[in-house]
């Protein structure tokens, strides 16, 4: 029997193994990305409420929100914020934030069409087997007119930061990861998941491929994070 605890995925991002990753990885999850981030999560969270420009009283999907401290943020705005995980663990782990939690699966979300005024996904997109679908399902469920921005890891924009951010990825993540994650392993895929991720034009071309219009990105950090935004 596989144990959870020391579980983690694979390139071929398997649902199921994923799932089971960040089961394993609930527990610990945020203290873990606020320690191997440098304390810049939040100034990311903050900066993806910022590009929704969300209004009071909108409705808006936080898919992969995991135990939720980004649609705690993303509610500050004023909207009504669902967040929506495929990890079940992760959403339990989050259930004392006390915001709307559905569990779902970013390739066939429970949702109707065009039902929310914008959507958000962070540091999630790059999870799932099937990004151009997610990004399809993401569209669908979006109003005409309404608006999506990707918060996800990207390619550093300096050479030098460049080369000691991998450096970092692949040596030091791990090592601090050890230290404060409930399942170190699970750290290992993240820097490998980045690694192999799209750059900041590559993304943005698949984004518009999906059907999305207007769509645009800025650096944070450099280039560690990049937000993509666009319009249905």
């Amino acid at each position: 029997m596989t144990n959870v605890q020391s579980s983690r995925a694979t390139l071929d991002k398997d649902p199921h193994e994923v799932a089971s990753m960040f089961d394993g990885v609930a527990r610990r999850y945020d203290i873990t990305n606020t320690v191997l981030s440098f304390g810049q999560d939040s100034l990311w969270r903050r900066a993806t409420r910022r590009a929704l420009d969300l209004a009071p009283g909108e409705s808006v999907l936080d898919l992969a929100a995991g135990t939720g401290g980004s649609t705690v943020e993303l509610s500050r705005s004023g909207a009504w914020v669902v967040a929506t995980d495929f990890s079940r663990g992760m959403l339990q782990a989050g259930a004392g934030r006390r915001v709307p939690m559905v569990a779902g699966d970013a390739l066939r979300l429970p949702f109707r069409d065009e039902v929310f005024d914008a959507v958000t996904i962070s540091f999630g997109l790059r999870n799932v087997a099937d990004v151009d679908q997610a990004l399809a399902e993401l569209r669908r469920v979006t109003r005409p007119g309404g608006r999506m921005v990707v918060c996800e890891f990207s390619a550093p924009v300096v050479p030098v930061l460049r080369t000691a951010y991998m450096e970092y990825l692949m040596k030091a993540l791990p090592a601090v990861a050890r230290s404060v994650s409930s399942n170190p392993d699970a750290y290992v895929y993240l820097a490998e998941s980045i690694r192999a991720w799209p750059d900041q034009k590559a993304l943005g071309e698949r984004i518009a491929g999906a059907g999305w219009r207007d769509v645009q990105w800025r650096n944070l950090s450099g280039g560690i994070v990049a937000l993509h935004r666009a319009v249905r």
